[in-house]
């Protein structure tokens, strides 16, 4: 089964439209935006930097890297119009910042163009991603860093015991929302084999709990993809979605998913 994002300019519109909304919820997570605040933290901007985001999607974190002091040019890049109108909506007002649309393996910028890429929660979803990195390297300056954001969605889980069926919707979820469940696992292998030199592996534990908010769309999409293949009925993804709900205003909601981040920079 597709990643939908991975063919994201081939989706419906509609489909594009419900994803909007996904990724600015999960962008108004205070617990997203700390671990997004701690590795931009560890990039060394320099002054009057020119950053590029590749996967850039509704712009959330190109809305934050715009306000870095150091920043003064920031350019969004996502193969998704629909996510690319967003962003330059959600974005008025920020004059240093700006968007394209265009696809992250094949970039239409000059070599050497900018001091920092950042590639948020975008590498996971993307076919042949050496290509993305090596373009990553291309594009930016001698002394130039590469930061990767993506969730070890290999971790995620959703049980809070044995036989849990709402691990069958994470499961499907990953199917069709994610490329590749394991990439944050080779991300050192990629960057130092495409030329960086890695200076900053880490990992961020992320707990969605009592209670849920992003990580009941991943039971909605997943039911919803159980449903679509014949794998359940209609009774049973309504069920799974109402006992997702039932939890999270029991306050038995509980889930889990480890993210990593890398800092790579070109040798000057």
């Amino acid at each position: 089964m597709s990643d939908v994002y991975a063919i994201i300019s081939e989706v419906d519109q509609q489909i594009q439209e419900r994803l909007v909304d996904v990724l600015e919820m999960r962008a108004a997570d205070p617990r997203q935006r700390s671990m997004w605040e701690t590795y931009l933290s560890e990039i060394n901007f320099p002054p009057n930097a020119r950053v590029l985001e590749i996967g850039c999607g509704t712009g959330a974190v190109s809305r934050i890297l715009a306000q870095k002091p150091a920043v003064a040019q920031v350019i969004g890049i996502d193969p998704s119009p629909v996510f690319i109108a967003r962003a330059r909506t959600l974005s008025q007002g920020i004059p240093n910042l700006s968007f394209e649309e265009g696809d992250g393996r094949a970039l239409p910028f000059d070599a050497d163009a900018f001091d920092v890429a950042v590639v948020h929660q975008a590498l996971s979803h993307v076919p042949q991603p050496e290509q993305l990195v090596a373009e990553g390297f291309r594009i930016l300056r001698p002394g130039g860093w590469l930061a990767v954001f993506d969730g070890d969605y290999a971790t995620a889980s959703l049980s809070t015991g044995e036989y849990d069926l709402l691990e069958a919707c994470v499961r499907a979820f990953r199917a069709n929302f994610i490329h590749d469940s394991w990439i944050v696992r080779r991300l050192p292998q990629l960057l130092q084999s495409t030329g960086f030199d890695t200076k900053s592996l880490r990992s961020h534990g992320y707990v969605e709990a009592p209670e849920s908010a992003y990580m009941l769309t991943w039971v909605d999409r997943g039911a919803d993809v159980l449903l679509s293949t014949g794998s359940i009925g209609k009774e049973t993804a309504e069920a799974l979605k109402a006992e997702a709900r039932r939890r999270s205003t029991a306050k038995e909601w509980f889930g889990h998913i480890a993210f990593a981040s890398i800092l790579g920079q070109k040798p000057a």
